[in-house]
Formats: structure tokens, C-alpha cells, sequence
């Protein structure tokens, strides 16, 4: 069992794509910084606060609801 979500391969291997696409939209053009670029950047963050969110919710209570 992980003690942490830091822990699991899929928040690492999310963790790197997070990192090039950053690296990625800062080549972007300046006209796209507050549209597309922040986009980008905005949903390559949720893949790995899904993981974390979802890697603490263990609870008895919550298996019976789902």
C-alpha cells in the first residue's frame, strides 16, 4: 500500500508531462499566452490533482456510496 500519492507511478509519469508541457507552451507565441497557453497549462495540472484527490479517498463510508 502507498502511504502518499507522490508514491504512484501514474502521478510520476503525470508529473513529467506536466513538465514538457510547460516547457512546450513557453515556446507559444505572446498573442497566445492568456488564451490557449493558459489552457493548456490549466488542464495538464487537473490530470494530477485528480490522482491526489482520488488517492485520499479510501474510506469505508465511501465505497458504499460508489
Amino acid at each position: 500500500m502507498f502511504s502518499s500519492f507522490e508514491e504512484l507511478e501514474a502521478w510520476k509519469e503525470c508529473r513529467k508531462l506536466r513538465q514538457m508541457i510547460s516547457a512546450l507552451t513557453k515556446s507559444f507565441p505572446e498573442t497566445e499566452k492568456f488564451r490557449l497557453t493558459d489552457q493548456i497549462l490549466r488542464s495538464s495540472k487537473s490530470g494530477c490533482a485528480n490522482i491526489a484527490e482520488g488517492h485520499g479517498r479510501y474510506h469505508y463510508q465511501e465505497n458504499i456510496q460508489f
